[in-house]
């Protein structure tokens, strides 16, 4: 089979190619930016373990024109959550094949209602990607926290579970998406938290008072989905319900349970912190922003994620925007309930 890769970012640079490191065809539809570093300095992949891979320019299937796209098997959907409605529109365009299978890696839970409603006539699955990917450097791509990626159960599944094996990377497949993703999503949370102070997630995810403030976004969340009747699948050691109780703990207690959470890169820092550090617009609306929007459909407010999108949107208008201290960012969440 052929993948494709749509959206040659860090998510797709590293899963795209950890799976040509072991020679699975894959193509790379870059931006221009992107397109010229890896035509200059190949594709290095990392993580925390250890995990050493480079592959040379020329072993690299690399491409600007989505055309190149038509008769692949498999296309990964990995851009920006607000770029979704033009990838469908650009796929719709090019007529593609109604045997081609794409696979939704992106933040949130709207991405393939939006794909499907676009493209109708495709299979579109639920993906999931748990650990944080960052650009280290000019053509390398780091894994900073672990976990098994997950995509919904399909036809092609024992192939691709093979490929993601022998890259390995694990990988897992499920019915229940919707729970999948609104685990990731309770997890995710703690992006805005991680991008506003400033710190690495190691650090951050040290200090009580930023714990504190992401199990409040949490327990608001999880009433929610209690309300709409959804059941956030077990992603971590522990039921996603007892997280906020465990992110509540005094440090020293919170250390000894939390150790596998913990054992990330000591400099990985969220993607959110990333895009804000980089100037650019974050994916706030398509993780927070879902907690809003499935109060709105249950009638209900979510005064804390509320306040979270507020904080990181004002940070976004900033030229350097000036990180929160645990204290100031517990102060305006306790103030807006």
């Amino acid at each position: 089979m052929k993948i494709g890769i749509y959206g040659a970012g860090s998510i797709g640079c590293y899963l795209g190619g950890c799976l040509a490191s072991q020679g699975v065809d894959v193509l790379f539809l870059c931006r221009a930016r992107i397109y010229a570093t890896l035509q200059k300095n190949g594709l290095r992949l990392t993580d925390f373990h250890g995990r050493e891979d480079y592959i040379a320019t020329e072993q690299l299937k690399l491409t600007l024109n989505p055309e190149d796209l038509l008769g692949l098997d498999i296309i990964f959907i990995c851009v920006k959550s607000d770029a979704t409605e033009q990838v469908a529109e650009e796929l719709k365009a090019l007529s593609i094949s109604d045997q081609t299978i794409l696979i939704s890696f992106q933040n949130g839970v709207s991405n393939v209602p939006i794909l499907k409603s676009v493209l109708p006539k495709l299979q579109i699955l639920e993906g999931m990607v748990p650990f944080n990917v960052s650009m280290q450097g000019e053509g390398h791509f780091h894994q900073g926290t672990e976990g098994a990626l997950y995509v919904k159960s399909f036809k092609h599944e024992a192939w691709l579970n093979t490929q993601f094996e022998h890259a390995h990377l694990p990988i897992e497949f499920s019915t229940d998406m919707l729970g999948v993703q609104w685990a990731k999503i309770l997890l995710n949370l703690n992006n805005a938290v991680n991008a506003l102070s400033g710190q690495p997630l190691q650090k951050q995810l040290s200090n009580r008072a930023y714990r504190q403030c992401l199990a409040m976004a949490q327990k608001e969340t999880l009433q929610l989905l209690t309300l709409a009747k959804i059941k956030p699948a077990q992603l971590t050691a522990v039921p996603a319900g007892m997280i906020p109780l465990i992110l509540n703990l005094p440090n020293v207690i919170f250390k000894i349970i939390s150790r596998k959470m913990l054992a990330i890169d000591p400099l990985a820092r969220s993607s959110m912190q990333d895009d804000l550090s980089a100037g650019k617009h974050t994916e706030i609306d398509w993780i927070n922003g879902e907690v809003i929007r499935l109060a709105e459909q249950l009638g209900k407010t979510a005064p804390i994620n509320s306040k979270l999108v507020t904080l990181i949107k004002n940070a976004e208008q900033q030229e350097h925007y000036t990180p929160m201290s645990s204290q100031d960012l517990k102060r305006h969440l306790l103030a807006s309930k």
